[in-house]
């Protein structure tokens, strides 16, 4: 029987980039899910949280609860940030709550970040995907140190035939929401090493699991004038044309 498949598209997915989110969908479809979308789902509460407006983060933390609390089947989010704030974010925001926090925990347990869903619970191994080029992989700091998600990204990748393959530094590209408006000068200087890089790199296409990274990144290389754009994993792998409108 077909699995039913929970998408928590997020914030940036639903209203900037909808092709990410499309792309998502074929990719699980094409592994065999049955994908939802539960309509009430709003922002998980993150930006919140980081700014420290604990009563406005719980607030949208509870909508996201009482709406995916009413589904089966995992939850599947294409960001590893927005997925680090439903499996820890909550569980810190109700540590003290005895009605929530067993929810939260529970929501915990059946979420999963694009890239580690398809390896380590569908051990997704077939693409039909193809890019002739190279592509600099960005590992996002909340997929990386939050989820411990290091490896699927680009085992998911190598399966992709035509592509070279070129891996980042584990570095913060600066974007951090609301880090590069509050902190702008340290931002400016991360986001301009992360560049560096990507030039160093000789790379096509910049590929991360976050679209908030790859703003930030593709935000700076169109500023520099850089032909060099960035793409999701999903839209790799889904054989879409690469870069983000």
């Amino acid at each position: 029987m077909t699995q039913q498949t929970q998408l928590f598209v997020t914030c940036l997915v639903d209203s900037l980039f909808p092709e990410v989110g499309v792309a998502v969908v074929e990719v699980l479809t094409r592994a065999g899910e049955s994908v939802r979308f539960p309509r009430a789902q709003t922002c998980c509460g993150q930006p919140a949280f980081n700014s420290g407006y604990q009563q406005e983060a719980r607030r949208m933390a509870q909508h996201t609860l009482e709406v995916f609390g009413a589904t089966d089947g995992p939850i599947v989010l294409p960001s590893g940030s927005c997925a680090a704030m439903l499996v820890h974010g909550y569980i810190e925001l109700f540590k003290e709550d005895p009605f929530w926090l067993p929810r939260a925990k529970a929501l915990a347990a059946r979420t999963y970040e694009f890239s580690q869903y398809l390896v380590d619970e569908l051990n997704y191994v077939e693409t039909s995907a193809f890019f002739h080029g190279s592509l600099a992989f960005h590992p996002s700091c909340h997929l990386l140190r939050d989820l411990g998600v290091e490896k699927q990204p680009i085992s998911l990748l190598e399966q992709v035939r035509g592509v070279q393959i070129k891996p980042l530094e584990a570095e913060c590209c600066g974007f951090g929401g609301a880090f590069s408006i509050d902190h702008e000068v340290v931002s400016s200087e991360m986001l301009s090493r992360r560049l560096s890089q990507v030039g160093e790199s000789e790379s096509q296409v910049v590929v991360s699991c976050d679209v908030s990274c790859l703003l930030h990144i593709e935000g700076g290389l169109r500023k520099r004038g850089s032909k060099v754009r960035c793409a999701h994993l999903a839209q790799i792998l889904a054989g879409k044309s690469a870069g983000l409108k």
